[in-house]
């Protein structure tokens, strides 16, 4: 963010947290060459890429509901897709942009992530929506992750943070309770492991999962702002930061994850905890509709769902309500897009829309505004929405607030970290060292 703190401090977001706006997926083909400028009195094709193949998932579902209502609502128009998996869809956000050739609309990260897209002249800014039909649509402080210079280059359509969601029916049948220190947390993975449970489902080929429970301690150790001024200002090599990756391994020595995690994808996590072969699986709550309103999962298995925060570390400067999070993915339109027009058309649509329908719908907590009190909201929703009104900081992820590069080598880093490969002194200097050239 141009070296700015990247911060959002919940309080300030308080009174609107009862109401936000997310999501995307898709409907069509894939992206091709643009041939040809189209005009409104035309047929019109717009070129949209999603992070979500998820064909099962409510957010792909939910998606695909508001494609296929704008077409109808506007039969000029016909809007195609390409859908990939988080990962390969940044890989596919890079190659296409060395060419040129972005979708006309497609989703961006915040912060560090965004930077070289604007600087590059790729996204174009879309303060005229801001300032027209969705003023004073989005929960405060949720559209400034993604401002450059002043100016708008993606409207945000989700808000997140990271609990620890845990399996009350596994917890229960050992006499656990969810802990609110490290240690207690470490006894757990002893017990756990002792009586043969997999105490932690984490996916370590997906890095930034990863990322979270690191982050997690180094707010747990060195507080709420600790992470974001080691970012700012390229100084990693800090002994609390240190301490905190030593932490890190000391989860992994306690065999808390499962055999082989480091070569699992977070899909993969995500099946076992979802099978109940894992009592705990920390993740975003954009997976909140598996575990609340998600009708092809089972009843019984919601039920035995719930989640606590990151667990205090003893004489830390940490706090419960500190949180990993933020405004997650945000919809940008193509600088070069020759249907410019249609296109942010189509994205104030959207957003407007998913505010209709993520909260009764899809159970997921969206950026922008809504009237929950017309709404029945499951208890783990309103839970949540509790957590966020009373949160004291909400710290965005550290790979977003990085730079591309710094961020590459922070998923090599906290993979290595994990994996034994580095020492936690070895991981600050070279997380250090990677800040500095990305300046």
């Amino acid at each position: 963010m141009g070296g700015a703190r990247v911060r959002i401090r919940i309080p300030v977001a308080a009174a609107v947290m009862a109401a936000a706006v997310l999501c995307l997926t898709a409907c069509g083909a894939g992206i091709g060459p643009r041939e040809g400028t189209q005009t409104a009195a035309e047929n019109v094709m717009i070129r949209l890429m999603s992070p979500w193949p998820d064909n099962d998932s409510l957010q792909n579902k939910l998606v695909e509901r508001i494609v296929e209502e704008y077409m109808r609502e506007h039969p000029e128009v016909t809007i195609t897709t390409e859908a990939l998996e988080n990962e390969l869809y940044k890989d596919r956000l890079k190659v296409l942009s060395a060419s040129n050739a972005l979708p006309d609309v497609g989703f961006s990260w915040a912060a560090g992530f965004l930077d070289p897209y604007v600087e590059g002249g790729l996204f174009t800014p879309l303060d005229d929506l801001l300032e027209g039909e969705l003023r004073d649509r989005f929960v405060a402080g949720t559209t400034e992750a993604y401002m450059k210079n002043g100016k708008t280059y993606a409207l945000p359509v989700e808000l997140n943070i990271v609990p620890i969601f845990y399996n009350k029916a596994i917890f229960a049948r050992h006499r656990l309770r969810p802990p609110e220190t490290f240690e207690e947390l470490k006894d757990i993975i002893v017990r756990l492991r002792e009586a043969g449970e997999t105490p932690i489902s984490l996916g370590g080929k997906d890095a930034w999962t990863l990322s979270f429970w690191f982050m997690y301690l180094v707010d747990r150790v060195g507080g709420a702002d600790l992470l974001d001024q080691a970012i700012e200002t390229a100084r990693f090599n800090d002994p609390r930061i240190i301490e905190a990756a030593r932490l890190t391994q000391e989860l992994v020595g306690l065999n808390a994850f499962p055999n082989g995690f480091i070569g699992m994808s977070n899909e993969e996590a995500k099946a076992r905890f979802m099978a109940e072969r894992a009592a705990m699986y920390a993740i975003g709550t954009w997976e909140v509709p598996n575990y609340t309103t998600n009708p092809d999962v089972p009843e019984s298995f919601k039920d035995r769902i719930g989640f606590f925060p990151f667990p205090l570390v003893e004489g830390g400067e940490g706090r419960l309500n500190n949180w990993i999070g933020g405004p997650g993915v945000g919809l940008f339109v193509a600088e070069n897009s020759k249907v410019k027009e249609e296109a942010k058309k189509f994205v104030a649509y959207f957003v407007k829309k998913w505010g209709e329908h993520a909260v009764a719908d899809a159970g997921i907590i969206p950026a922008t505004k809504v009237d929950t009190g017309t709404v029945h909201l499951p208890k783990m929703y309103t839970e949540l929405l509790k957590e966020l009104r009373t949160a004291n900081k909400v710290t965005l992820y550290a790979d977003v607030q990085m730079k591309p590069v710094a961020a590459e080598e922070h998923y090599t880093l906290v993979q290595a970290l994990f994996g034994g490969a580095i020492t936690p002194e070895e991981f600050a200097l070279r997380q250090e060292l990677a800040l500095l050239k990305s300046r």
